[in-house]
C-alpha cells in the first residue's frame, strides 16, 4: 500500500506535466493495487483526489487511454465509487471516446461507463440522452468480430433495453438487423442467451417487433426450436423455452403478427399450427399463445375457425384435463375465447363441441384456467339462444358460478362469473334458466353486480333481473327482498352519475316489480315517485319518455 500512496502522489505530479512514461508506470502500480485488493485501493484513490485528475487523461491520443479507463472501470466495481466517478465529470469524456477506432480503448470504455451506472436508471437516461445507444449499434456493426467488444455492446443493450426510454433510440438504428446478422452467426448456447436477453425487453416495443421480424428472427427462432425440441441437456430445454416464448411476443404487435399470419399462409403460421399437437408441453403453450395472439381480429379469426383449428385446440386441451399442465390449459382456452368473438364463429364452435370440452373444466382450482373458461363461455353463447338454454339450465355450471360470484380474493373470476350467470339470461330468455339461476342462489349476486362501478356490468345485471322479473317475479321476490332490489334501484336512479342506460334500465324493472306485494310496498315507501318525476326533464329523450311512463305507473298504483 505504500507504493500505492507513492504512486497516487507521482500521478499527481505527473498528470499537471504529462509526462506519458511516468503517468504509465504510475497507472500500472494502480491497476496491480487494484487487482490484489480492489476495495482497499479504491479507497486510496478516493482519499487522495486522484479521480478529478483522469478526465484530462482520457484523450483519444494518448497510449494511457486505455489504461485510464480500466482504472475507471475497476474502481468503479465498487458501488461506493460510482457516485464519484460522477462527480469527478468521468462519464462525458468517456463517452466521446466511444468514437475512438482502438479496440481496447473501445472495450475499456465500454466496461467503465457500464460499471459507473451499473444498477442506476438515472445514469443509464443520462447515456441515453447523450447518445450513446446509435455509438454502440454502430461498434457492434464494426466491431463483430471482436467478441470481446460484441459482448461489451450486447451487456450495455441488455440494460439499456430496460428503459422504456431508449426504445424509440433503439428503433430509430438498425439494432434488429445487427442483433440477427449476429445470432445467426452463433454456435455457443452462452453467446446465443445473451442475445437472446437483449431480444427480448426490445420486442416488447412493437415497431422493434416488426423490425426484428423483417430482419428474419422468426426463420432463427424457428431453426431454434426445431434444433432443440428433442434435446434433453438443460440447456436445449432452456433454449427452446426462450425461442418459443420470443416468438410469441413477436406476435402481441399488430403488423408482426399480421405480416407473419400472411393470410393464413404463412409458412411460419403453418410451423406454429404443427407445434399444437406437439408432445413437448412448451411447443404446446407456445402454440396454444401463437393461436390466441393470431385471433386478434375478426378475418384471422373467421380463417382459423374455417381451417380446422378449434378441433386441434380441442384435442389439446382433452390432454389436459386430468392433472393437465395449468399453462397450457388457460393458453388453449385464450386461443378458443378469441376465436369464438366473431359472431359467424360462435355457432360453427359449439357444433364442434368446444362448450363440453370447456365444461371439462368446471372443477379447476386454478383462477387463470377458471377466469379463461368464463371467458370462453361468455363469448360462445353471446346471441345463441339454445346454447344459453343449455348450459344455463346446466345445474352444475350454475352452482360453480354462483360459487365463483364469491371469489373475493380473485377480482376476474368473481366479475366473470356474474356475467356469464347474467349472459346465461339475457341471450336465453328462458323461464327454465331463470328459474335454474333462482333456485341455484344467483339472484343476490346479479343484484351485487348492479352496484358495479363497471358500467357495461351494471346494465347486464338490470336487463338480466328485469327478464328475472319478467318470466317469473313470484319465484323471486324473496331473493329481491332479499338482496335490497329496490334500495339499488332507488340509489342508481339518484345518482347524477349513473349513466342513461343505467337509469332506463332502473326504471323498466321498478316496473317490472310492482306486480310483487312486498316490492311494491317498498317502491312506496322510498318515494320513488320524486326521483323518477325528477328525470322526465333529463336530456335524454329515451330516459326523460321511460320517467314519464313510470310515473304513470307509479301514480296508478299508489
Amino acid at each position: 500500500m505504500d507504493n500505492l500512496s507513492e504512486a497516487l502522489e507521482k500521478l499527481k505530479l505527473a498528470s499537471t506535466d504529462r509526462a506519458t512514461d511516468s503517468v504509465e508506470s504510475c497507472l500500472d502500480c494502480l491497476l496491480k493495487a487494484l487487482a490484489n485488493n480492489n476495495t482497499e485501493a479504491s479507497v486510496k484513490i478516493q482519499e487522495m483526489g486522484i479521480l478529478p485528475l483522469l478526465p484530462t487523461l482520457l484523450t483519444p491520443q494518448s497510449s494511457c487511454t486505455p489504461k485510464v479507463a480500466n482504472i475507471i472501470a475497476e474502481v468503479a466495481k465498487n458501488e461506493f465509487m460510482r457516485s464519484p466517478c460522477v462527480e469527478a465529470c468521468l462519464i462525458p469524456p468517456l463517452i466521446q471516446l466511444l468514437n475512438s477506432s482502438d479496440q481496447e480503448v473501445l472495450l475499456q470504455t465500454g466496461r467503465a461507463l457500464g460499471n459507473i451506472c451499473y444498477d442506476s436508471h438515472s445514469l443509464q437516461a443520462q447515456l441515453i440522452n447523450m447518445g450513446v445507444i446509435p455509438t454502440l449499434v454502430k461498434l457492434l456493426a464494426i466491431h463483430s468480430h471482436n467478441t470481446a467488444l460484441t459482448e461489451m455492446c450486447l451487456i450495455a443493450f441488455g440494460n439499456l433495453a430496460e428503459l422504456e426510454s431508449s426504445k424509440e433510440q433503439f428503433a430509430s438504428t438498425n439494432i434488429a438487423e445487427e442483433l440477427v446478422r449476429l445470432f445467426q452467426k452463433q454456435t455457443e448456447h452462452e453467446k446465443k442467451e445473451m442475445i437472446f436477453e437483449v431480444l427480448a425487453p426490445l420486442a416488447e416495443n412493437d415497431l422493434i417487433k416488426l423490425q426484428l421480424v423483417e430482419a428474419g428472427l422468426v426463420e432463427c427462432l424457428l431453426d431454434v426450436v426445431a434444433q432443440t425440441v428433442d434435446g434433453e441437456r438443460e440447456e436445449d430445454i432452456a433454449q427452446l423455452k426462450t425461442a418459443s416464448d420470443l416468438m410469441v411476443l413477436l406476435l402481441l404487435g399488430d403488423e408482426s403478427m399480421q405480416k407473419l399470419f400472411e393470410g393464413g399462409k404463412g409458412s411460419v403460421f403453418q410451423r406454429v399450427l404443427s407445434w399444437i399437437p406437439s408432445h413437448n408441453h412448451q411447443l404446446q403453450l407456445a402454440g396454444a399463445l401463437a393461436i390466441a395472439n393470431f385471433a386478434r381480429n375478426d378475418g384471422n379469426c373467421i380463417h382459423m375457425v374455417d381451417t380446422g383449428i378449434v378441433q386441434k385446440l380441442l384435442e389439446l386441451l382433452d390432454r389436459h384435463v386430468e392433472e393437465g399442465n395449468v399453462t397450457v390449459q388457460h393458453a388453449a382456452l385464450s386461443a378458443l375465447r378469441n376465436l369464438a368473438i366473431p359472431v359467424v364463429n360462435k355457432s360453427k364452435m359449439l357444433s364442434a363441441g368446444v362448450a363440453d370440452v370447456v365444461l371439462k373444466f368446471l372443477q379447476s382450482e386454478m383462477p387463470p384456467v377458471q377466469f379463461k373458461l368464463l371467458g370462453t363461455l361468455r363469448m360462445l353463447i353471446d346471441t345463441q339462444a339454445e346454447a344459453a338454454d343449455q348450459l344455463g339450465t346446466n345445474g352444475k355450471l350454475v352452482e360453480r358460478l354462483v360459487e365463483w360470484c364469491e371469489a373475493k380474493d380473485h377480482a376476474g373470476v368473481m366479475g366473470e362469473s356474474n356475467r356469464l350467470l347474467s349472459a346465461l339470461i339475457r341471450h336465453s330468455k328462458s323461464k327454465e334458466v331463470v328459474k335454474s339461476v333462482i333456485q341455484g342462489g344467483g339472484v343476490k349476486h346479479l343484484v351485487t353486480m348492479a352496484t358495479s362501478e363497471h358500467m357495461i356490468m351494471q346494465n347486464e345485471a338490470l336487463v338480466a333481473l328485469g327478464l328475472i322479473a319478467a318470466l317469473d317475479l313470484v319465484a323471486a321476490e324473496k331473493d329481491f327482498v332479499g338482496a335490497d332490489l329496490v334500495s339499488v334501484l332507488h340509489k342508481l336512479l339518484s345518482d347524477e352519475r349513473s349513466a342513461p342506460e343505467i337509469k332506463y334500465n332502473s326504471m323498466i324493472l321498478i316496473c317490472s316489480v310492482m306486480g310483487s306485494e312486498p316490492l311494491h310496498k317498498e317502491v312506496q315507501s322510498l318515494a320513488f315517485i320524486d326521483v323518477v318525476s325528477k328525470l322526465r326533464a333529463h336530456e335524454n329523450k329515451t330516459v326523460s319518455h321511460q320517467a314519464s311512463l313510470t310515473e304513470q305507473r307509479l301514480t296508478a298504483q299508489s
